[in-house]
C-alpha cells in the first residue's frame, strides 16, 4: 500500500502539486492531465527525485524518506525522456542497469533474459539500441525498470512518440505485469489507460480533481456529453459559437461533440460516453 497524504510541492510562489491525498494498492493507476497538470511532479516526488514542500508518502505505513535506499529498491522507474547508450545492446543495457541497482550477477543474467522475453525482445537482445525503433526502446526501458522485481512501477509518458501498433503492444505488456504490483502510468493519451487502468487520477493545475474507476468517472458526466450534427459549415459555426469541442467526420456527415455542464439546446445526448469525454470535460474546465 502506497499512501499519499496532503502532498504539496511549491517553487517560490508557484504550486506544482497542491495538497494531494490518495491511496494506491496493486494494479494500474492512470494519471491524466494536460501539460503542466502536475503529473511528472507527482511521480518525481514518489521516487524522491525532488524534495516535497509538505505532506507524507507512506509505504505500508512507513514514511519513504526514513526508508531511503530500501524504498528506492522497491521502485522501478521509466522516465519520460529516453536516456540510453546507443552503442549498448539491449542485453548490455539491462545488465548495466542491474549492476547500478546492486543486483547479484546471477540474478542480473536471469532477469535480463526473462524481462526481455516478457516485453517481446528476447530475439533482439544482442542488437544495438541505436538500431531500435522508439517503441522498442520504450520496451527496453520497461524491461530495465522491472529488474529486481520492483513492487512499484512508475511510468512517465511511456508511449510518447510511438505509432499506434507500438503503443498497443507496450500497453498490453504493462497490463500483463500489473497483477502483483502497483503500476502508476502518467500520460495525456487517454487511450493508453482507458482499457488497463483500475483507477484514474485526474490532475489539473496541481490539484486532484477526481480519483475513481473509469466507469465511475464516466457515469458522473454521461448526461453532460452531447453531439451536434450538420454540414461542415453548420458544425464549424457551432464550434465557433461554443468555443470548444471536437469536430469529427463520420459516415453520415459532420459532428461536433462537446462535454460541458450546460449544453446548447441544439445538441442531442451522445452515445458511448468514454474516458476521453471525461478528460475533456475536466481538462477544458466545462464542469
Amino acid at each position: 500500500m502506497l499512501a499519499i497524504k496532503e502532498l504539496t510541492k511549491k517553487y517560490d510562489s508557484f504550486t506544482a502539486l497542491d495538497n494531494v491525498t490518495l491511496s494506491l494498492d496493486n494494479g494500474v493507476y492512470g494519471i491524466l492531465g494536460a501539460n503542466g497538470a502536475g503529473k511528472s511532479t507527482f511521480l518525481n516526488l514518489i521516487t524522491d527525485n525532488i524534495k516535497r514542500t509538505s505532506g507524507e508518502i507512506l509505504y505500508n505505513g512507513t514514511e519513504i524518506l526514513s526508508m531511503g535506499a530500501k524504498f528506492r529498491k522497491k521502485v522501478g522507474y521509466t522516465p519520460q525522456l529516453q536516456g540510453m547508450y546507443e552503442d549498448f545492446t539491449a542485453g548490455q543495457f539491462l545488465r548495466y542497469i542491474g549492476t547500478l541497482k546492486g543486483m547479484k550477477h546471477k540474478d542480473i543474467k536471469e532477469q535480463t533474459a526473462e524481462n526481455l522475453s516478457i516485453v517481446g525482445l528476447d530475439k533482439a537482445a544482442h542488437k544495438r539500441l541505436g538500431s531500435f525503433s522508439g517503441g522498442m526502446k520504450q520496451r527496453v526501458l520497461l524491461a530495465a525498470a522491472m529488474l529486481d522485481d520492483p513492487e512499484i512501477l512508475i511510468l512517465d509518458e511511456p508511449t510518447a512518440g510511438l505509432d499506434p501498433e507500438e503503443r498497443i503492444r507496450l500497453r498490453n505488456h504493462i497490463a500483463g505485469i500489473s497483477a502483483d504490483r502497483t503500476v502508476i502510468l502518467a500520460t495525456h493519451v487517454v487511450s493508453d489507460i482507458e482499457c488497463i487502468a483500475q483507477k484514474v487520477i485526474l490532475l489539473k493545475k496541481g490539484k486532484l480533481l477526481r480519483f475513481g474507476t473509469p466507469m465511475e468517472l464516466i457515469d458522473e458526466i454521461t448526461d453532460k456529453v452531447g453531439e451536434f450534427h450538420g454540414s461542415f459549415e453548420e458544425v464549424n459555426a457551432m464550434k465557433e459559437r461554443c468555443g470548444k469541442g471536437q469536430m469529427m467526420q463520420r459516415r453520415d456527415g459532420f459532428v461536433l461533440r462537446a462535454a460541458e455542464k450546460d449544453l446548447p439546446p441544439e445538441f442531442a445526448p451522445a452515445e458511448n460516453v468514454d474516458l476521453e469525454d471525461v478528460y475533456l470535460f475536466y481538462a477544458e474546465g466545462r464542469e
